[in-house]
C-alpha cells in the first residue's frame, strides 16, 4: 500500500506542473480569442453606427444602446449575446481609439497582473 502511494505521488508531481503551465497558455490563448470577437463585434457595430466608438463607452456600446446622438438612433444592437466579458483573469478588456499599430482601435487585455505593460506570460494581449 505504501508502494503504491509512492508511485502515485511520483507521477502527481511529473503531471502537475505540466497541467498548470496549460492552464497559463490556455488562458492567454482564450484572451486572445476574446479579443478578436469583441474586434469583429465593434467593427459591425461600426457599420451601423457610422464611425469608431470613444475609448470610454465602445464596449457598452456593444451591448447598450448609446445615449447620444446620431449613434443612438443608428444602433441596431446588442451585438453581442449577454454582457460583456471580463478576461481570463476577471479584469475588463480595453478599447483604445486610436489604437496601436496604426488601426484605427485596439481591444486590450492587461494580462494576469491587470497593469499596462509586462513580458512573456504577462504581456499585455492585443487585437
Amino acid at each position: 500500500m505504501l508502494v503504491v502511494m509512492v508511485i502515485i505521488g511520483l507521477l502527481a508531481s511529473l503531471v502537475g506542473p505540466r497541467i498548470f503551465g496549460k492552464v497559463d497558455s490556455s488562458k492567454i490563448q482564450t484572451a486572445q480569442t476574446q479579443a478578436k470577437m469583441l474586434k469583429s463585434a465593434i467593427a459591425i457595430m461600426q457599420l451601423d453606427i457610422g464611425g469608431t466608438p470613444p475609448a470610454d463607452q465602445g464596449l457598452r456600446w456593444l451591448v447598450e444602446r448609446p445615449t447620444v446622438e446620431p449613434q443612438a438612433s443608428q444602433w441596431k444592437g446588442p451585438y453581442l449575446d449577454g454582457a460583456l466579458p471580463d478576461d481570463p483573469w476577471g479584469h475588463p478588456y480595453i478599447l483604445k481609439v486610436p489604437g496601436i499599430g496604426g488601426q484605427p482601435y485596439s481591444v486590450i487585455s492587461y494580462g494576469p497582473d491587470g497593469k499596462e505593460g509586462g513580458e512573456g506570460a504577462g504581456a499585455d494581449i492585443v487585437q
